[in-house]
């Protein structure tokens, strides 16, 4: 079956904002006299949960924080870390290509579309995408629904999609879903299991995206 579109995450994936939110993560522990356990964010990275996860491991390190005056601070850190960020090196090329080749796009995030907009937008490349899938709306994975939500917005079959991931929850929900999974890990995920990939990248650029659709 020819592969006639193709459904990208967003966070790490697209961009590599998971570094600035590990950082910014990183950094509020430290400013509270303790270290992050880089397991405890590997277990959330990919999911919805990420945020209330790391205000609970807090809680426990610095009794008494104040979650609600802390979120603001630490979004604004993100946004500060993320001013200068561009797409991850040969995204826009496997979106150019996959324009010429005619095939429709998606984007499935778990983060809200509050984030993942207008991201799209100052990255430069929200115009590519057919449909934006977001887990504000959507379960978030490894629930599939963002997945199944994304095949129907663009009116595909699963055996004509492939998915671009770069967590082991991701690949997950793309393949509970049905679709053909593309792995690829950045800096911050990539010592993590991708077993359960179809394939696995160490980046967009090893790869034509041409030699992925004859694969």
């Amino acid at each position: 079956m020819p592969t006639r579109a193709l459904v990208f995450d967003f966070d790490g994936t697209l961009a590599d904002t998971e570094s600035a939110v590990l950082q910014s993560w990183q950094e509020v522990f430290r400013a509270h006299g303790s270290e992050l356990p880089l397991d405890a964010w590997y277990a959330v990275i990919g999911t919805q949960h990420t945020t209330p996860a790391m205000f609970a491991l807090l809680a426990e390190h610095a009794p008494g924080i104040d979650p609600e005056a802390l979120r603001p601070k630490s979004k604004a850190r993100v946004f500060e870390l993320l001013e200068t960020l561009g797409p991850r090196e040969g995204v826009e090329t496997y979106l150019e290509t996959a324009k010429e080749h005619g095939l429709k796009l998606a984007v499935a995030s778990s983060s809200s579309g509050a984030w993942v907009n207008p991201h799209l937008e100052r990255l430069g490349i929200a115009h590519y995408f057919d449909a934006v899938l977001t887990g504000d709306l959507h379960k978030a994975k490894p629930d599939p629904d963002l997945y199944l939500a994304a095949l129907e917005a663009l009116k595909t079959g699963a055996n004509e999609t492939i998915a671009f991931e770069d967590t082991p929850h991701g690949i997950t929900a793309a393949k509970a879903a049905g679709l053909t999974c593309v792995a690829v890990p950045n800096a911050i995920t990539e010592s993590l299991d991708f077993g359960q990939a179809d394939v696995v990248l160490p980046s967009f650029t090893a790869k034509p995206l041409e030699a992925l659709l004859g694969d």
